[in-house]
């Protein structure tokens, strides 16, 4: 038997407060097996703290525990427990290096408009954290994510609510028909390998290195797009109208985390068309104050709340009469006025979409009542699975939880694949002229591009082992489970052609004899499985990578109530297992809700799922035969958690994420002290478990006797480790109870 290691991921929000308390239950438990337990702090301060180590005071300096867990990723003995973690927006940043800079870290301030060598590092570094920095990083393998039997059993025993549709609903999708990302796409496979240059030639005559040297390899599938400018600017403007004539609320839905450069462009867009008197009148002095729309209308507001008063009233004069006379807005929080546009982080599509879907496709106004809403979602390459949803929804009325079928996924995402790997091919176009990409084996011509002052400029890549990598795992899925596989693919997108053929040269060389494999575009595939989820039939949707994001929020969420409860697997290329729990998207109003109550929402059981498998792995790869018992015994107990309900309430004073460990960690124990696999972990754990039976009473008093009042854990981005477990593990009783295991 080899070494038995788990490596646990320290990240952000309510799930690093809930591994707070749930860590040491894991570490307990696999211990009894010989089965080591280790973490690394990948959160938004770990990962800020690291990147300026070297600026840093010996006693300040942070490992990158990133860089490290991606390299253990490309290693067969990995096997990684991945929470959800911040990708952060600027105004996160900011406020994370704010929290650190408080707390006695001399890091630099984030430069929004560097002029100095120093700023300019600066920038550099902060940009390799900001958005969707860890997920490209450990995801050397591509994406498996599915619904759980005992979960997709107890959400048809146990249907969440699902909102009413109308057929008379007035709630649709905008996308745009021209000059977006989509229509301007471009796409090439690299014969082989090969150094790409990638510079703008301006009208002008002027050159613009944009990247000196991107390497590639044979078989590589390059893009190159972009978006207009004018064409985006004509198209928010127009929504803005059409949203007031149609009555409808205003909602604009993007993914500027992930996206890190371009989506917070549009979203800033977004926010001019709506306000465009605040800066057709006061642009240059908004600009002067830096406040941009691209951080949100809330970064607005701030720069501008600092102003002397005559100044300040005539833009707060400006911004109400948008709100007057414009289109009712979309609300993330209508009693705090947080609209649609105050920060870019709060409209993620993936998450944003569904809900509306689920909520009678309506989302709330400024009075705190639903509303059918504009959804406005510029890029058209994937906006049509929304539109087939709404449609359905529109003529069938809302799914049924208790009857509907599941939409597993199966994402191309391994070694940064496709548009979630582009921010460092990212650009904002400075000046008219044309984008032109070249190889240096022979200085050939790629791809060439006319662009104007302002179209945001993007380039993606996807290897070839990856490609073949999903395939064969597609072509698994669909073995093991006999469901559809359908390859969500448009012959008529360039990228997407350059895939098919990937596809129809590789499936010859894999047994696919009696299994159903398509190949649609996303708007077909999107109606062929809900028309099967409706019969209560499975179809497993084999997608890129972000169609991967959308689809494994958009169905969970539908027939779940929640992506967190969603198995999310990443078999690495070399043998190693990535496990993910769950979407952290809710994080935020969980921790408000801790801090001001003591009492952690947050649903813990993504965190249970992946450490069945993570063990399952481990038993596998290892031949830690206890490894499996625990697994086993963990599975067991997680469907008698589901059972019996023990999932958090969202009131104070009810059962919270604490009670919901303590009640999985008595139900392992109980299933361990039980089987005969292992006589062994049984003479351990039965102990434990009838401590834990017998603690029952003083282990949840003591863990609801503490909420209801307000809670210092030290921080947000960075809390005390101390007093985060002290917070998040009241219970001495319980506490006790697991020394047992030594």
């Amino acid at each position: 038997m080899t070494d038995s290691k788990i490596i646990y991921t320290h990240t952000d929000e309510a799930p690093a407060l809930a591994t707070a308390s749930f860590l040491p239950i894991v570490a307990a438990f696999a211990g009894a097996a010989g089965v080591t337990v280790e973490s690394r702090d990948i959160s938004l301060a770990g990962r800020i703290l690291a990147t300026f180590a070297d600026l840093l005071p010996e006693d300040q300096r942070t490992a990158d525990a990133l860089a490290e867990l991606g390299e253990l990723a490309t290693r067969p003995e990995a096997n990684i427990i991945k929470l959800p973690n911040i990708s952060a927006s600027i105004p996160q940043m900011k406020a994370a290096i704010a929290e650190l800079q408080a707390d006695g870290y001399a890091l630099p301030d984030f430069p929004d408009d560097p002029a100095t060598d120093a700023e300019r590092d600066a920038q550099a570094r902060y940009d390799r954290v900001k958005g969707s920095a860890v997920n490209p990083v450990l995801r050397e393998g591509n994406s498996d994510r599915r619904a759980p039997r005992a979960v997709k059993e107890y959400a048809r025993k146990h249907p969440h609510s699902m909102g009413a549709w109308s057929p008379t609903s007035k709630t649709r999708v905008a996308t745009m028909s021209a000059g977006d990302f989509r229509h301007n796409e471009q796409s090439a496979t690299l014969p082989a390998d090969d150094v790409l240059h990638i510079e703008l030639i301006g009208a002008d005559g002027s050159v613009t290195v944009l990247k000196e040297a991107l390497p590639v390899l044979a078989g590589e599938v390059v893009d190159a797009t972009f978006m207009s400018r004018s064409a985006l600017q004509a198209f928010l403007a127009d929504q803005v109208a059409a949203a007031k004539a149609d009555g409808l609320l205003f909602s604009i839905h993007l993914k500027a985390t992930m996206m890190k450069v371009s989506d917070p462009i549009m979203f800033g867009y977004a926010v001019r068309a709506f306000f465009p008197n605040v800066f057709d009148e006061h642009g240059a002095l908004l600009d002067e104050l830096g406040a941009n729309p691209n951080d949100g209308m809330a970064s607005v507001l701030a720069a501008v709340s600092e102003l002397p008063d005559s100044q300040r009233t005539a833009i707060e004069a400006e911004v109400a009469a948008a709100y007057e006379t414009g289109p009712a807005i979309a609300m993330v929080d209508s009693d705090k006025g947080i609209t649609n546009l105050h920060v870019p982080s709060d409209v993620i599509v993936d998450a944003s979409m569904p809900a509306m879907i689920r909520a009678s496709g309506q989302m709330w106004n400024a009075e705190g009542n639903q509303q059918d809403t504009l959804a406005v979602i510029p890029d058209s390459c994937y906006s049509g699975i929304y539109e087939v949803v709404i449609e359905d929804c529109k003529e069938h009325g809302a799914f049924d939880p208790s009857t509907m079928g599941s939409v597993p996924n199966v994402g191309l995402m391994a070694q940064k694949a496709e548009e979630y790997g582009s921010h460092d091919k990212t650009f904002e176009i400075p000046v008219d002229g044309t984008v032109r990409v070249t190889a240096a084996s022979d200085g050939r011509v790629v791809f060439d591009q006319a662009v104007e002052a302002g179209d945001i400029w993007r380039m993606c890549q996807v290897k070839d082992a990856p490609i073949r990598d999903w395939i064969k795992l597609a072509v698994n899925r669909a073995r093991a489970t006999g469901a559809p596989a359908v390859f969500w693919l448009d012959a008529d997108r360039p990228h997407d052609a350059q895939l098919i053929a990937k596809i129809e040269a590789e499936l010859p060389s894999h047994d696919t004899d009696g299994l159903t494999i398509e190949v649609l575009a996303p708007a077909d595939a999107c109606r062929y499985s809900i028309e099967r989820i409706r019969r209560g039939e499975d179809t497993i949707s084999v997608t890129g990578n972000v169609l991967r994001d959308y689809n494994t929020d958009l169905f969970p969420i539908l027939e779940l109530g929640t992506s967190a409860k969603m198995l999310s697997i990443v078999p690495l290329m070399n043998g190693g297992g990535l496990f993910e729990t769950g979407a952290g998207g809710s994080a935020p109003k969980h921790v408000q809700q801790f801090l001001a109550e003591n009492h952690l929402r947050w649903d813990s059981l993504g965190e249970f799922l992946a450490l069945a498998v993570s063990f399952e792995h481990l038993a596998t790869v290892t031949g830690n035969t206890g490894a499996q018992v625990l697994a086993d015994t963990l599975d067991a107990a997680t469907a008698r958690f589901l059972d019996e309900g023990r999932n958090p309430s969202r009131r104070a004073g009810e059962i919270d994420n604490r009670g919901s460990q303590y009640y999985l960690a008595r139900y392992w124990a109980e299933e361990l002290g039980a089987q005969t696999v292992d006589a062994d972990l049984a003479a351990r754990f039965a102990p434990l478990a009838t401590a834990l039976i017998d603690g029952e009473e003083a282990i949840t008093r003591e863990l609801l006797e503490v909420q209801g009042a307000p809670v210092d854990i030290g921080g947000y981005y960075a809390p005390s480790p101390e007093l985060a477990e002290a917070a998040m593990r009241p219970s001495p009783t319980l506490n006790e109870a697991l020394t047992l295991l030594g």
